[in-house]
Parts: structure tokens; C-alpha cells; sequence
């Protein structure tokens, strides 16, 4: 990752380092957290009631836990590509998907959310961290950058995010 560690920050008068992209970092971490333009992940996940997690409402394809699934590996892997050159990706589409409709238990839907925060936290250091370069491409991809990583990530989210409360509003659970 050596190429998208570049100093990414210019001398002000008084001799300290101010990063040149600190108001696209800010805005890059506030979309991808979400609470701009429409709920973040964990607001549409909050007391999601564990008999309903495997319901797909009519006209919708997923259940909750397949579409929190699908956003915990899609997410993961945008994660690790943007970290990890020797990362390899699950095949497209059937890695991204679970096969099964429900978790098996309540730990496992916790453990999955719990995931889901904590590689979003991660990007979200990613992205704030002013000594990495946003717009370097990574050297083990074909020219990807962070900052299209962390869009990505916040487009596949916000989408699946919208899923989630439409199927919410389906099953009649949706409070906010």
C-alpha cells in the first residue's frame, strides 16, 4: 500500500501540515455513515424483531438477514481490497449473497451487525487518515482508488439501506 500512503498535505506559513483534503475526507466519512440524505445502516438495523428476520414481505426478493448479509460481505470485501493487495473477492454474484433466508440464531445476526459497524469503522479511518492518498490507484487493482472504494461502499449501503426500510415498511415493523 505503499504508493497510497503519499504525503497528501502542503507547509501552512506557520510550519504545520494542514491536509488539502480534509473537507472531502469529512464529507467521504458523513456519507458513508449516512444520516445526510437517508438513515445510516444501524438505524435500519436497530430492533429489528428476530421473528421477522427471515420474512420476505411480498415483492421483495430478500429477507432482512440475506440483505444484512449481503451488505456485511460486500462491504468487508471493498474494506479488504482497499487494504490488503492479496486479498481475493468472492465470486460475483453467488459469494456476495448468503443461501440461506434466515440467521441461524440471535448471536448470529448480532455478530453480522456487529461486523457490518466495525468494517465501517474501518473505512471510515481509512478515509480520514490524511497520510493516505485518496486519488493514489492501488497497484494490485485495475485503477481504483480509495476515493472509489469509499463512494462504492456508500452507494451499496445507502441502496441496500433503502432496502432494508422498504421491507421494514412491508412488514409493518418501521417506528422512525
Amino acid at each position: 500500500m505503499a504508493s497510497s500512503k503519499k504525503k497528501n498535505s502542503r507547509k501552512r506559513a506557520d510550519g504545520t501540515k494542514r491536509d488539502r483534503d480534509a473537507p472531502l475526507r469529512k464529507h467521504l466519512v458523513e456519507l458513508l455513515q449516512g444520516g445526510e440524505a437517508h438513515i445510516g445502516i444501524s438505524d435500519a438495523l436497530t430492533d429489528f424483531p428476530p421473528d421477522k428476520r427471515a420474512t420476505a414481505a411480498q415483492g421483495f426478493e430478500h429477507t432482512a438477514w440475506q440483505l444484512l448479509e449481503h451488505v456485511r460481505i460486500a462491504q468487508w470485501d471493498i474494506l479488504e481490497f482497499s487494504r490488503n493487495p492479496k486479498h481475493v473477492s468472492p465470486d460475483f454474484p453467488d459469494g456476495y449473497w448468503p443461501k440461506i433466508s434466515a440467521a441461524p440464531d440471535d448471536a448470529a445476526w448480532k455478530k453480522s451487525v456487529h461486523a457490518v459497524q466495525n468494517d465501517l469503522r474501518a473505512m471510515i479511518e481509512l478515509v480520514s487518515d490524511p497520510r493516505v492518498d485518496l486519488y493514489a490507484t492501488f497497484p494490485w487493482g485495475d485503477g481504483q482508488t480509495l476515493l472509489r472504494e469509499a463512494l462504492l461502499l456508500a452507494d451499496h449501503n445507502a441502496y441496500h439501506v433503502g432496502q432494508m426500510v422498504d421491507l421494514r415498511r412491508a412488514l409493518g415493523i418501521w417506528k422512525k
